[in-house]
């Protein structure tokens, strides 16, 4: 088998000695291309037109510029060329400048042995040829880092998916030089209609000689790159088609297209381009993936504030108007959805019924269980002749409890029926927080009455068993209701002056309003007592709203 032939590497040797200037290129015209000059003035106009040589042998001592000098002139221009030396023991002075310097890779003295110049000379040859191969895979490696980088610089910076694989076909298309490019998605292993283009603006329009599908129909079978060149009206042209792959997976192919022989694609170009395509294709999986998080968590938000309308809807829009009592009421879930409730209900006999519940947790799953018990309530409330609110709750935990049971939820709800004749009022609690009673006004020396009759909440036991409290209103009585968003709302500025004026807040928590410091707002509050402004003040400190916070008032004029 025959040996493929290596091109030559270029070797000069400069003398103004003709017999050693022949001796020279006698020795090295086997294994080199050898060019000869007998001066330096000549030697660099050779340089000048034949360009980089791999050696360069030199006298030291010729006319009008030794060697050092001759070699110190090609030092900036060709630093890879390595330079070797000839000269007589009286040069050393000279000799060691040079070598110094870097200008000289090692030197030989006159009369110098044919045998040991020539080991000298591969064994620089040699150095020459690790050079370049370290100094090319250097320039490839940042080359690929450098294309790598404005690769990942562009998908860092483009705003949503379309844009990446815009940038992405327009960054390797200029980098390439490519006459265009086209990049088109891959789904289920086929084309899709999707796709981006790049069109080089300095290239000529010229038609496409032919299309490339029977090389995209290869890639898409056997997901590595298909490579064709030719000639149309006698310019070359290139088509390259490229995989983007990850995990098997094929993501989009990539259609570059060349003409013209200015900068043909070398191989190393077209590997560079495929290992870009498995970067980008990293980079588009991850596009992808945070494309479609975006969409399903936009369709959440949408479905979420339609959910939100509807429970909002569940809630009464309207307070009844009715003699002699005054009622209000204020729900304001912590997300879009959440699980407090209120009612207010005036049944056909006259009797107002109120209630404030709050279900286990937030979100969505509190939101359900939310409407089933508000509608409960609904039915329970419109019978004809409802029952008094301890039974009114046992009726809800019958058909409440096996599913907050099975889904480790519960309710707290407190119910109350008031009857504007007898001006008395019946209630029941299920582990809700106490309902507060005072008399107007609410002055710094009045004291709430905390109504402490209280059972265990909703889903916590198959059977729900309590007695209902009762007493009777009179005018200027105020009954407020409130869940534990309220109460457990974190105490910060505002709140904290109102807690330290009062001397007998001590058993209040440090961190948390509690029903003390609810109270010690109201008696800062102006008559007439406002709910919109109470939870003003309470949320002013809080920009972040922790739990749902429901509050709802009865007041008897």
């Amino acid at each position: 088998m025959t040996k493929p032939q290596v091109e030559k590497l270029k070797l000069m040797v400069v003398d103004d000695e003709p017999d050693n200037l022949d001796l020279l290129y006698r020795t090295f015209w086997r294994d080199f291309k050898v060019y000869r000059a007998d001066n330096a003035h000549d030697a660099l106009a050779i340089l000048n037109q034949e360009g980089e040589m791999a050696v360069i042998i030199s006298d030291q001592r010729m006319p009008e510029m030794n060697g050092t000098e001759f070699f110190s002139r090609t030092v900036e221009r060709y630093p890879d060329t390595i330079r070797i030396l000839l000269t007589g023991f009286t040069d050393v002075e000279d000799l060691v400048d040079a070598i110094n310097s870097g200008q000289v890779f090692k030197y030989i003295t006159k009369p110098w042995k044919p045998e040991q110049l020539k080991a000298l000379v591969e064994q620089a040859r040699d150095t020459y040829r690790l050079v370049k191969k370290r100094t090319k895979e250097l320039r490839h490696a940042l080359r690929r880092e450098s294309l790598f980088n404005a690769v990942t610089k562009v998908i860092r910076e483009s705003l949503d998916y379309d844009s990446i694989l815009q940038n992405i076909v327009v960054t390797i298309g200029h980098t390439f030089a490519a006459t265009s490019s086209l990049l088109r998605l891959v789904e289920d292993d086929r084309l899709t209609q999707k796709q981006f283009f790049y069109e080089d603006p300095n290239s000529p329009t010229v038609s496409l000689p032919c299309d490339p599908i029977d090389l995209v129909e290869v890639v898409l079978q056997t997901q590595h790159y298909q490579l064709t060149q030719d000639k149309h009206n006698g310019h070359p042209f290139q088509y390259l088609v490229v995989p983007f792959t990850y995990q098997q997976n094929l993501l989009a192919i990539l259609s570059l297209y060349h003409w013209g022989s200015e900068h043909p694609w070398q191989e190393e170009d077209i590997q560079l381009i495929t290992g870009v395509a498995e970067q980008a294709a990293l980079a588009l999986s991850q596009a992808k993936l945070y494309q479609s998080l975006q969409e399903k968590q936009q369709q959440i938000r949408v479905e979420l504030q339609v959910a939100r309308q509807i429970q909002n809807n569940l809630l009464r829009q309207t307070l009844p108007d009715l003699e002699g009592v005054k009622i209000q009421a204020c729900c304001h879930p912590a997300r879009e959805v959440g699980g407090d409730f209120f009612e207010v209900f005036v049944h056909p006999k006259g009797d107002l019924w109120i209630a404030v519940g709050d279900v286990s947790g937030k979100g969505v799953p509190a939101a359900l269980f939310m409407a089933s018990a508000i509608s409960l309530l609904r039915r329970e409330l419109s019978q004809e002749s409802p029952a008094e609110p301890n039974v009114v709750m046992q009726n809800l935990n019958y058909a409440l409890a096996d599913d907050l049971i099975s889904n480790n939820y519960f309710i707290t709800l407190v119910i109350a029926s008031y009857t504007p004749a007898t001006k008395e009022l019946v209630y029941a609690n299920a582990g809700h927080i106490y309902p507060l009673l005072w008399s107007s006004p609410a002055n710094l020396v009045t004291q709430p009455e905390y109504l402490k009759v209280r059972s265990v909440p909703l889903g916590i036991l198959p059977n729900w068993q309590a007695q209902s409290g009762r007493l009777t209103l009179a005018s200027g009585d105020t009954l407020l209701l409130s869940s534990d968003g309220i109460t457990e709302v974190r105490v910060l500025d505002k709140i904290k002056n109102y807690v330290k004026a009062d001397k007998i807040s001590g058993t209040i928590n440090g961190s948390m309003l509690n029903q003390e410091g609810l109270w010690l707002l109201i008696q800062n509050q102006p008559e007439p007592l406002s709910l919109e402004n109470l939870l003003r003040v309470i949320q002013a400190d809080n920009h972040v709203q922790e739990d749902d916070q429901t509050i709802l008032s009865l007041e008897v004029l």
